[in-house]
């Protein structure tokens, strides 16, 4: 089992990371997913995330969908499920064996440390986002 900790991390970088892990047949655990950091202007992000969790349906709009997450958890989750073949075997596979969570866990130790001080000013962890989003955590 490795521990990834996602503090200051790119989130796409680490979900790459990630993904290409688990597609190798590991089992991955990413700790700290609240402190790692999408990279860009907060004001287009945050707007960006409303539009997709608000967005109807063209040909019925009763129907919503589809659903985005709020949860930090869940947000890097549904980028790293991107990364991956999710609708082929070896996918869903590699899918099941990824566990996040938020913080550390009493008793895990860190094996990979994929973040450093970022190297840009414009930037938003995922924790903000999904505070913004209206999470609880």
């Amino acid at each position: 089992m490795v521990v990834v900790n996602a503090e200051n991390a790119v989130v796409g970088r680490l979900a790459s990371y990630v993904a290409k892990l688990a597609l190798s047949g590991e089992e991955v655990t990413v700790v700290n997913a609240e402190k790692a950091i999408m990279t860009g202007n907060k004001e287009y992000i945050f707007q960006k995330y409303v539009q997709l969790r608000t967005r109807k349906s063209i040909s019925n709009p009763k129907k919503m969908g589809p659903k985005y997450p709020r949860r930090p958890d869940d947000i890097i989750r549904r980028i790293i499920r991107g990364m991956l073949p999710y609708k082929k075997p070896r996918g869903v596979e590699a899918f099941k064996n990824i566990k996040i969570e938020v913080g550390v866990p009493e008793g895990v130790s860190i094996d990979i440390n994929l973040g450093s001080a970022p190297n840009t000013i414009k930037y938003v962890t995922v924790g903000e986002l999904s505070q913004f989003l209206g999470a609880k955590f």
